[in-house]
């Protein structure tokens, strides 16, 4: 621990104290010889001007208190070691999920990071090598984000032109937005369409325009959202209606055991040592995906629809490939 974690540390001490606190107790807390107690507690009060009393009765440190005025804090943004680092990869996060995004907005926080301690103290100028964030099958969020993001927050509709990838069709919509979902990857868009009068979600990447308009946004229950787009497998919203049954061999169990398939999913392991899955479904389209890359690992017990559009997907995999199944 440094001087400036020290001084850190020494400011949430006595902020959180009642009673004074002895040196001999302050050494103890701050790891630190008495020298250094010392010089803290002096740097704090000069340099730093903290409100710090000694009790000569009590023997010990405390903040004065004044009526009239707040609690003492320390000038600036202060952060300790740790909460640095921590801000530093939630940066680096952010960053790796849409390069440029928000990059205008966020320089300023990077370079105040630099500011309150030097890159050699922290290793923070180690970010860009020591933190990857790898993003598989994303797409580019488009240039809509931002005013969605807009709308959503802000609870105003908006008018979009969208293109549906099921069909390729372009429609224009006029929708309420919920809330924006980060999923596997990519930006989808909870939203309430006034035109097919239901919830939808749309892949923010295909958004084509988008206008806010100055009528306020319908909001939808938050019990009424998770119903809808929670309860089912997936991406595909609708009230879960059915359940996968998978069977994985004893080797892919030592994998899939340990992952979150669903938030309602249950999971056992067989005598055999293979592991059964219980997953709620409503569209298979997302769950046959990650059904097959599984490949001979695992089997669908049922239901006998799943397991057919399962056996059909092989088939046409070995045909693309040239054998008859």
């Amino acid at each position: 621990m440094d001087k400036f974690d020290r001084i850190y540390d020494l400011h949430r001490i006595l902020r959180g104290r009642r009673t004074p606190i002895a040196l001999v107790d302050l050494m103890q807390r701050l790891d630190c010889s008495r020298p250094t107690a010392y010089r803290l507690l002096n740097v704090l009060r000069d340099h730093l001007h903290a409100p710090i009393e000694l009790d000569t009765e009590r023997g010990g440190y405390h903040y004065r208190t004044n009526g009239t005025e707040g609690p003492y804090e320390l000038p600036g943004l202060w952060f300790n070691g740790r909460e640095l680092q921590a801000l530093v990869v939630f940066e680096r996060l952010i960053e790796s999920l849409e390069p440029g995004l928000l990059a205008e907005h966020l320089r300023p926080f990077a370079q105040r990071v630099t500011e309150l301690v030097t890159h050699q103290r922290l290793g923070l100028s180690e970010a860009a090598r020591r933190i990857r964030v790898l993003a598989q099958a994303s797409r580019p969020v488009g240039e809509h984000f931002q005013p969605l993001a807009a709308a959503t927050l802000q609870r105003k509709r908006l008018r979009i032109t969208y293109r549906g990838r099921g069909r390729d069709d372009t429609t224009e919509r006029e929708i309420s937005p919920q809330r924006l979902v980060h999923y596997r990857d990519n930006w989808y868009l909870d939203a309430w369409c006034h035109r097919r009068k239901g919830l939808r979600s749309f892949s923010v990447d295909r958004v084509l325009s988008a206008t806010e308009l100055e009528t306020r946004a319908d909001d939808i229950l938050e019990a009424q959202l998770d119903q809808h787009y929670a309860s089912a497998y997936g991406i595909f919203g609708g009230k879960a209606n059915k359940t996968a049954v998978l069977r994985f061999t004893p080797e892919r169990a030592r994998w899939v055991a340990d992952e979150r398939w669903h938030p309602q999913q249950v999971g056992q392991f067989l005598t055999d040592g293979s592991y059964e899955l219980r997953i709620p479904y409503r569209d298979e389209r997302e769950l046959v995906m990650d059904i097959l890359r599984h490949g001979a690992d695992v089997e669908v017990v049922a239901p006998e629809a799943l397991r057919a559009e399962v056996v059909a997907s092989l088939r046409r995999a070995l045909v693309r490939y040239g054998i008859t199944p």
